[in-house]
């Protein structure tokens, strides 16, 4: 994963709800197919196993987070585990044409936890993060990022 999406995720990651981690890690595994498959096209094998290697720990994250008091999760375990021995057919076999299918479902799914996303009332996961403002200062022939929160000084730590 290049570095500015890193930093993208990480500051999405300390904002967001339940229910917006769900739809940043299956963000994280679409982005880490379709950079598999660009790979792959390209003839890189090491890459492209990295890359599926990567998605299919989030998966894999994915299926320890189910919340089994619910008959949803058995059916979202059972769409993880399809895509989990897709993902590994696809590693094994070397072969690209399984993971547009995966694709699909990733997305279907994500589409669903976005409307989730609305009715989630619930607060950031992570507590005690230093909260987060976008501004843009221009330096010389770069855009810099940074954040700014007036009310903490102690930038998330507390003693």
């Amino acid at each position: 994963m290049e570095k500015d999406l890193l930093k993208a995720y990480t500051a999405r990651i300390s904002q967001a709800s339940r229910s917006e981690l769900v739809v940043i890690m299956y963000e994280i595994i679409l982005s880490d197919i379709a950079s598999a498959k660009t790979y792959f096209e390209a003839g890189e094998t090491d890459s492209y196993l990295r890359e599926l290697k990567h998605a299919q720990r989030f998966l894999n994250e994915l299926m320890a987070t189910l919340d089994y008091r619910y008959e949803q999760a058995y059916q979202l375990m059972s769409l993880y585990i399809y895509i989990n021995k897709s993902i590994l057919t696809a590693i094994y076999q070397k072969k690209n044409d399984i993971l547009t299918e995966i694709e699909s479902i990733l997305q279907i799914l994500m589409e669903g936890f976005k409307g989730i996303i609305k009715e989630d009332k619930a607060g950031p996961v992570m507590q005690n993060t230093q909260q987060l403002y976008a501004g843009l200062t221009y330096g010389k022939g770069v855009l810099n990022e940074t954040y700014l929160n007036p009310n903490e000084q102690s930038r998330g730590f507390k003693a």
